[in-house]
């Protein structure tokens, strides 16, 4: 009987903490309620208090199931399109890819179990922002990262969004942590003093979005039009198909040439090689440019370099003050590309296991990790494709002062009617925020927006519709803080934080010391 009771207790405090962290789904796009992060990280705090490392390491890994499996659930629709197995294995598939992520909520936990002293305001406000800013640092750069679903960007519609243009989403996070160990010391104490601090620091942090950093430039102002084609993904390339992408592109596109300044059409709009459609790039050039419209679009590049061809998801310009020309440095490569997804990642090694689940050998390469502003009649822009909107610190670094617009593109049909490219969307509402430009959203189905500098949606598309979206968008000037130093300032404070933890520990230790020192002088 005591042994069920146990074993009864055990289940349910881990069904408690998978619960909890699927809580923290509610808090991302599209459901907005921020709220839910904090109610997700503090009941994940505390039900960590008072166990065993052992008992926390499986609370950690549990509610990391929760909040990874029902925040990225939708990479089934991907897999299911397109890897040709039983839902089964596909379902078995994101299973293991959560529980890999799992891993980082567990090491958390268990070093904060490791670490912690009975000081509780030491383990929840000091030392659990400094674990948790270091295990999400390595969830995105192990394997290429993955820092998708981080809490930071729930803040965008939140009182703490003020943080990102002066200190970045990672900052954002770092005070989410330090509110959920305050509220969670306000309930295990009966505090009201921690539940005042928690109101002084969201109102503190909500005034910060009132500071503007940047400077609009009204006289620059450009009519833009992005195009959504709503186009289904291709499984392989077909010239129906080709024929069919380009004609819609094109008859969307043809009320807005010549009467609207910059067209943009999504990822891989242009579905062949570069190299395959030099006559109809020319030939639409040469259109474009006489009506005084240029076009930016995605396209597949592959070229001979050292003897090897080199194939670049890309984005090119045509239409622009200068001829088109297949040379042209004016281009982007991307630079951070998507595990088994545009490359398979030790290919030597797992072709058994490829073969098996009927995953493409993509072989795209890789662009530089810097790379020049993309210059559209006079207008800079720094691009990024698809999932490369997650890493700030790429994106950050590309930026440049002169930079007028942020360009994202991307095609999320693969994901179909889920969470996912709203949750995209979110990060690229925080690109915006943190360094202070407007953005330009091209997407292939949806969701394709524009974006002003206060990460505020202004225009959009909805999902799954041929449309074009028209509308004059206004670049701004200026460096916000987080521009100028990127996450060195989250990190300053990480460091401040770990400094202040060190100093509280040896002087428990101090005393811990003098007291055996007193009791043995006392027993002599």
């Amino acid at each position: 009987m005591i042994l069920i009771n146990i074993y009864s207790h055990k289940l349910c405090y881990l069904s408690l903490a998978l619960i909890i962290g699927a809580i923290g789904t509610l808090s991302f796009s599209p459901y907005n309620f921020w709220p839910a992060a904090l109610l997700s990280f503090s009941g994940f705090q505390f039900l960590m208090l008072q166990r065993t490392t052992r008992n926390v390491s499986v609370i950690g890994f549990m509610w990391g199931l929760g909040f990874f499996g029902t925040g990225m659930h939708w990479l089934y629709f991907s897999l299911k399109m397109f890897s040709g197995l039983s839902s089964i294995v596909n379902i078995l598939i994101i299973f293991v890819l959560t529980a890999y992520l799992a891993l980082y909520p567990l090491l958390f936990s268990t070093l904060l179990n490791i670490l912690s002293t009975q000081n509780l305001f030491l383990r929840l406000i000091i030392l659990s922002p400094v674990l948790w800013q270091i295990t999400e640092f390595l969830r995105s750069i192990v394997m290429t990262g993955l820092p998708w679903l981080q809490f930071g960007y729930t803040q965008i519609n939140g009182p703490l969004k003020g943080i990102a243009p002066l200190m970045g989403e990672e900052a954002i996070t770092f005070f989410l942590v330090i509110l959920s160990g305050l509220l969670v010391y306000a309930v295990r104490y009966r505090q009201i003093l921690s539940i005042v601090s928690v109101i002084i620091i969201i109102v503190l942090c909500w005034s910060l979005s009132f500071i503007t950093w940047f400077v609009a430039v009204p006289e620059r102002t450009v009519d833009v039009t992005l195009v959504q084609g709503n186009m289904p993904p291709l499984l392989k390339w077909d010239l129906n198909d080709l024929t069919n992408t380009l004609n819609t592109y094109i008859r969307l596109s043809a009320p807005y040439v010549g009467k609207t300044s910059i067209i943009i059409w999504p990822e891989s709009a242009i579905p062949d090689l570069e190299a395959n459609q030099q006559l109809f790039l020319k030939y639409q050039d040469k259109q474009f440019r006489n009506s005084g419209t240029a076009l930016i679009t995605g396209i597949i590049d592959s070229r001979i370099k050292n003897n090897f061809y080199h194939t670049y998801n890309a984005i090119i310009v045509i239409g622009n003050v200068k001829p088109y020309h297949y040379l042209s440095k004016n281009r982007y490569q991307k630079s951070h590309l998507v595990p088994f997804g545009e490359y398979i990642p030790c290919i030597s090694c797992l072709r058994y296991l490829i073969s098996f689940f009927h995953f493409p050998e993509s072989t795209f390469s890789c662009g530089k990790y810097l790379q020049p502003q993309l210059d559209v009649l006079g207008y800079y822009l720094t691009p990024a494709l698809c999932y490369e909107v997650a890493f700030k610190q790429r994106m950050r670094d590309n930026f440049r002062q002169e930079t007028d617009f942020l360009l994202t593109m991307s095609n999320d049909a693969w994901f179909g009617d889920s969470i996912g490219p709203w949750q995209h969307l979110q990060m690229a509402q925080m690109r915006a925020l943190e360094l202070g430009r407007p953005l330009l959203n091209s997407t292939n189905n949806g969701i394709t927006t524009i974006i002003n500098a206060n990460g505020e949606i202004t225009n959009i598309i909805p999902q799954f519709q041929s449309n074009a979206l028209r509308a004059k968008v206004t670049p701004t000037t200026g460096l916000t803080p987080y521009a100028r130093f990127g996450n060195c300032s989250i990190w300053a404070v990480t460091l401040l934080f770990s400094m202040i933890w060190l100093i509280c520990v040896l002087r428990l230790f101090y005393k811990a010391y003098l007291k055996k020192e007193v009791f043995h002088n006392r027993i002599e």
